[in-house]
């Protein structure tokens, strides 16, 4: 049954319990020594996230373990273990320039056609 269809009288009826019920919750937490209200909803401790030290310890070594097998396999050295090489230098790639000539092209071509575009607007 929903509230909205109780009667008035029903409703003042669940008040007057809902009270009681109050008045000797109150009385059985003076008798039994505590304060607290047996009828609230036991608060949950904020979950704290995260892990311990030790746990992450042991999943880096784990993935380090993991590693040194993938690189075995692949007959590399382990990491750590490696002599410092001097990187090989690769040549700038040179930067693509277009010649003043060019640019005067395509710009000449594109004027054109937004010409010709405007031309075929106005015809209609």
């Amino acid at each position: 049954m929903n509230i909205t269809e109780l009667s008035p009288s029903q409703l003042r009826q669940a008040a007057a319990l809902k009270e009681k019920i109050a008045g000797l919750e109150k009385e059985l937490a003076a008798v039994l020594g505590s304060e607290t209200k047996s009828t609230s909803v036991p608060v949950k401790p904020a979950k704290k996230g995260g892990m311990s030290a030790a746990g992450k310890a042991k999943i880096a070594a784990a993935q380090k373990l993991r590693w040194a097998k993938i690189n075995a396999a692949k007959g590399k050295p382990a990491a750590g273990k490696t002599v410092a090489k001097p990187a090989a230098v690769k040549p700038a790639k040179k930067k693509f320039v277009m010649s003043a000539e060019a640019k005067a092209k395509i710009s000449a071509a594109a004027k054109a056609r937004w010409a010709k575009v405007r031309a075929e607007k106005a015809a209609k």
